[in-house]
């Protein structure tokens, strides 16, 4: 990756610029057998569209703030790297009363509600489906987004030492710009790049490398693992939801079948 590049959406630039051929975010859900396979230009298709949503239709500018209610999934990588292309400020788990914007999964709508801007819900069925009949008041996130451009450029450039990402767990260092009793600390764009640039350093990734991470979005600890610091290497992610539900000799084979080169469980 560049040593120049400041913002999440900086860094997918450049692994696209790379080799946009090879593998980024391989997901298995292990409750339902699910598999997907996003090589660097589709996942970054998925997040131009996304951020064309995201700009476009609900009108979202930078410094806004987007309560992120999913789990660990492909669709929660991609929003995170629209809301850096767009600027907004992610919350996982964040309040949605507090919030400029929701997107929700299917187990979180009725908190969901709670948003007074545009909300967004996702129903995290195989292939990206669509929900059979969209939730009241929410816009279903496989009908809106097909249509969005494949293409994305901000109508204001992302500033990269605006807040980005607030998360549990710890933020620490440079990164930190903000934080509370909580234990939730908030990270600039450039800051969660430094981040992950280090985290990448000290597991020893490098282009090539293939993390499998089974820990949950909700810490920055699950984040890093689970994307940002394979995006800052130039590796790729294979991301498990449900990891439990798999035997320790399938995990075994997976790491095999898969080529991981370093795994977080």
């Amino acid at each position: 990756m560049n040593a120049t590049d400041r913002t999440p959406a900086d860094l997918l630039r450049s692994a696209l610029a790379t080799d946009p051929a090879r593998p980024l975010v391989t997901f298995y859900d292990d409750a339902t057998g699910e598999r997907v396979e996003l090589s660097v230009a589709t996942f970054a298709n998925w997040v131009s569209k996304t951020a064309n949503l995201l700009q476009g239709d609900l009108g979202a500018e930078p410094g806004d703030r987007l309560a992120l209610l999913l789990p660990q999934h492909w669709q929660s990588a991609v929003w995170l790297l629209a809301c850096a292309s767009v600027g907004v400020a992610v919350e996982i788990g964040g309040d949605p009363a507090a919030a400029d914007l929701v997107v929700s999964g299917p187990d979180t709508l009725d908190a969901a509600r709670a948003c007074g801007g545009e909300r967004v819900a996702l129903a995290l069925r195989p292939l990206g489906g669509r929900f059979p009949a969209a939730p009241a008041g929410f816009a279903d996130y496989a009908v809106e987004v097909p249509g969005q451009g494949d293409r994305f450029a901000p109508f204001a450039p992302v500033d990269p030492d605006a807040p980005g990402l607030v998360v549990g767990g710890e933020g620490g260092g440079t990164a930190a710009v903000g934080g509370g009793a909580s234990g939730r600390t908030e990270l600039t764009w450039a800051g969660l790049v430094a981040r992950a640039r280090a985290d990448a350093g000290a597991r020893g990734l490098g282009p090539g490398s293939r993390v499998l991470s089974g820990l949950a979005y909700d810490t920055w600890d699950g984040l890093s693992a689970g994307l940002f610091a394979p995006l800052a290497a130039g590796g790729s992610v294979v991301l498990c939801r449900n990891l439990g539900e798999l035997s320790a000799e399938s995990l075994e084979k997976r790491v095999e079948s898969e080529r991981v080169t370093d795994r977080t469980v």
